[in-house]
């Protein structure tokens, strides 16, 4: 039966498709590869009839141009993973001799007392003492440049998605509800990736969890600017959301080596890191979509996902994570790296952890009795005490303690309502001026539906710098939630007048005031969310409460897209100002305040009251 098949798909038939017509022009290698191409998209081409032949042909060859440049660029990629694999076993094999060791020989000592020799009686540090004593400085800038680069590929992929779904509803003939399913699975591929990508980060460390989570965004960004066809085009913007949820570990690996005093300021000058992101995404669609395609922009937005990959290797773990885990020589090997690199010297004494701290201060009644020693190895077996190893539910679950349930639960509705928000504006921002076109001349949906106005979406985007500007400036002076608190406000009172249909210019400005405040409210959540879980379920709880988030983003285009091409503005107007107002008020029920504060390592040593703040030693 197979041989009958593979002979008659060799016969030529009137149905076959055609050579590809610049078979002359090109090597064989190309032409094979666009010719297999073609007799994929050709089953779907007869069944959608979509365009004439002129156009037809003409989106053809853009189709052949683009996998031409792509497999151009196969060479290099194969050689670039094959060094990739190399460098990484090299390095891996020097620091195994010690070459990359850069522990100087004044702390080979505290290697030895890492192991809690407490008969001794001398000084002891954290690992947040450390970072205080050696500052923000030249390993924390490329922490920041990498995770940064992370932050940029994710916002890319999220701004793209009010250009594809119009192009694309107009290319396949897709319905309201179709295009809006495109958004819709992007937040749930999210939902899962943002929970599972935690619990992996939590359990592993930080660098296994960016680390996949920056090959599954790549790889399947790329592979969907060759969908053939919708359902494709799903699952492949699925799987992109799968690993986008991966977002918030490079944000608690960022925030766990910035000094606590000016943490929220670091956090808002990393968050301008999305807003370029999306102001290059809108740009990009500017200047790509008028003369191109959707595809020529899905593909060029997924390579800064590949930077990730290519500088992994430089990336340290989290010194909290070695010291969660009971690795405390690891963890001193990274803060003498970030000394060297800082010109900075470590605070004298031996590395503990907070729990060993805190339990030192029940057993010893004065600051001058010493201890027994536990141990003498320089590392030492997480404490049976310890809740960091505890299985995937019982993290969960420890999210829900006394202690930590209040914050946990109005943590996940401002999330939900800032996800819901932010991501309505970016799809209003597309929706709301072509509005009277699609409800009062319906017909004229066949034409031109997917015509977007590039101009507003670009202004609206830059309204994210002004939120940035503005929560740096409060953030850390009238603490973070009386910030987002009253930024959720001013941003019901901006979206009041969009209630009913107002002027294209209007409703710029309106969405542009909008975008500010949202902007910085989502700014300032992204920093309070990681200072009130502690070290050993932060990457968890972040990525639940970003999970909540995603759900937002999912019901977001059900109200910003399908209610307003459906004529119903004033509904779905008065839904983002209520599900906001709602977000504002249970910012206010917050337990406490965390600006300045220290952060935590174990469930044990939260407070449920205020934390003691850190104050910032003079130079």
């Amino acid at each position: 039966m197979g041989k009958e098949v593979r002979k008659a798909t060799n016969e030529p038939s009137s149905r076959a498709t055609p050579v590809p017509p610049f078979s002359s022009k090109h090597d064989a290698f190309f032409d094979s590869i666009t010719y297999r191409w073609n007799s994929l998209f050709q089953p779907y081409k007869n069944k959608l009839h979509i365009r004439g032949g002129g156009a037809e042909e003409e989106e053809e060859e853009d189709r052949s141009a683009f996998i031409k440049v792509c497999s151009s660029f196969s060479p290099f990629v194969w050689v670039f993973f094959l060094c990739l694999i190399l460098a990484q076993r090299h390095i891996q094999d020097f620091q195994s001799f010690g070459i990359f060791s850069l522990v100087s020989s004044n702390h080979f000592q505290h290697l030895d007392l890492c192991g809690l020799k407490m008969t001794d009686g001398g000084p002891r540090y954290t690992v947040d003492d450390a970072i205080l004593a050696m500052g923000f400085g030249k390993f924390q800038y490329f922490v920041l440049l990498y995770a940064g680069m992370g932050w940029v590929s994710e916002a890319m992929e999220m701004m793209i998605l009010s250009f594809i779904g119009p192009a694309v509803k107009s290319d396949w003939n897709l319905t309201s509800h179709q295009e809006s399913l495109i958004t819709s699975v992007v937040f749930a591929g999210m939902l899962v990736g943002a929970y599972s990508w935690g619990i992996v980060s939590d359990r592993y460390g930080r660098r296994k969890g960016f680390l996949v989570t920056a090959i599954i965004t790549s790889g399947a960004g790329f592979l969907s600017a060759f969908a053939p066809n919708y359902p494709v085009l799903l699952i492949s913007r699925c799987l992109v959301g799968l690993g986008l949820g991966g977002g918030p570990v490079l944000l608690a690996w960022f925030l766990e080596f910035v000094p606590a005093p000016n943490r929220g300021t670091w956090m808002v000058i990393f968050s301008a890191f999305w807003t370029f992101g999306a102001i290059f995404e809108a740009a990009l669609a500017w200047i790509i979509m008028p003369r191109l395609n959707w595809r020529w922009l899905l593909g060029i937005s997924a390579l800064p996902s590949f930077l990730l990959l290519v500088f992994y290797v430089a990336t340290p773990e989290s010194p909290r994570y070695f010291c969660l885990k009971g690795r405390k020589s690891d963890a001193l090997r990274v803060l003498e790296k970030i000394g060297k690199q800082n010109r900075k010297e470590l605070p004298l004494g031996v590395l503990a952890t907070d729990n060993e701290i805190e339990l030192q201060g029940k057993i010893l009644p004065t600051e001058g009795t010493i201890s027994q020693p536990a141990s003498t190895e320089g590392d030492v077996a997480p404490p049976k005490w310890k809740d960091s190893d505890l299985g995937v539910l019982k993290s969960l679950l420890m999210l829900l303690s006394p202690k930590l349930l209040k914050s946990t639960l109005l943590l996940w509705v401002v999330f939900f309502g800032n996800a819901f928000s932010y991501y309505g504006l970016v799809l209003l921002t597309t929706e709301l001026n072509n509005r009277n076109n699609t409800c009062n001349h319906p017909k004229a949906q066949s034409h031109k539906s997917s015509d977007v106005d590039y101009k507003d979406v670009l202004i609206t985007t830059f309204a994210e710098f002004p939120g940035l500007i503005v929560s740096a400036l409060i953030v850390d002076k009238i603490g973070r939630k009386l910030s987002m608190a009253g930024m959720f406000f001013v941003a019901c009172i901006f979206l009041l007048p969009l209630v009913v249909h107002q002027s294209p210019t209007v409703t710029t400005v309106l969405l542009f005031g909008a975008r500010i405040c949202i902007t910085g409210t989502f700014t300032i959540v992204y920093i309070y969310a990681p200072e009130i879980y502690p070290t050993s379920v932060r990457s968890t709880g972040i990525g639940v409460a970003s999970s909540m988030g995603r759900i937002g983003g999912m019901i977001c285009p059900v109200v910003a897209v399908s209610l307003v091409q459906g004529c119903h503005q004033t509904v779905a107007l008065i839904l983002f100002v209520c599900i906001i107002f709602v977000s504002g008020c249970c910012v206010m029920l917050f337990p406490f305040e965390t600006k300045g504060i220290e952060l935590t390592e174990s469930v044990s040593s939260t407070k449920n009251e205020k934390p003691k703040a850190v104050k910032q030693e003079e130079p």
